[in-house]
């Protein structure tokens, strides 16, 4: 049944960020509707420089053996030492949701679309797949943070040296309700010329 723009305009204001979250968490039916939604999203000369990684159950203890990984790596370069608190909290982080769907940036040199518009592409495909998650009644929360982009979590994803991983769209059930955004005033952020 079609909404009308205002009710449109309304639902897409409520989004909000919400983490740890619970199950039940998308079928895969309802990550494939959510992820040919994501690849709607504007693309110059359909590139489609964006891939959908899913990554549930005991995958998440991998994943979070990458990162703590990266994370060593990260201190070594850095002449730093983690604790084993920071080590604990970096091999949970992937915990924090039932499941993950990682977007990553496949870059490809063209002529015509320059690398800025390949990940402009892809965060629009992420702010489309969270749409399409919201509508089928689960909440997200992106996060990519220090170590995203680290050659540990890149092997980890089978992404190259030049492409990048994106987004990780944590995906679930809330246990809360969604809070109520406040109106976001716009002045500052808009000019109008003519």
């Amino acid at each position: 049944m079609p909404c009308s723009s205002e009710a449109l305009i309304g639902w897409i204001n409520s989004r909000r960020s919400m983490g740890n979250l619970d199950m039940p968490a998308p079928t895969r039916a309802q990550i494939e509707t959510a992820i040919e939604c994501a690849a709607t999203a504007p693309d110059h000369k359909k590139l489609r420089p964006w891939r959908f990684i899913v990554t549930q159950g005991d995958a998440r203890h991998e994943l979070g053996n990458a990162l703590v990984e990266a994370a060593q790596a990260k201190a070594d370069r850095e002449g730093e030492e983690l604790s084993e608190k920071n080590l604990k909290k970096t091999q949970t982080l992937p915990l924090r949701a039932p499941l993950i769907i990682t977007v990553v940036t496949k870059m490809e040199a063209h002529k015509k679309v320059p690398p800025f518009e390949q990940m402009l592409s892809t965060g629009a495909a992420v702010q489309n797949l969270i749409l399409a998650l919201k509508s089928q009644g689960f909440s997200t929360v992106w996060r990519t943070g220090l170590l995203c982009n680290e050659p540990a979590v890149k092997a980890y994803f089978d992404v190259g040296p030049d492409d990048y991983v994106s987004a990780f769209v944590y995906t679930g059930t809330s246990p809360k309700d969604d809070p109520v955004r406040k109106p976001i005033d716009i002045e500052p952020l808009v000019r109008f010329e003519s």
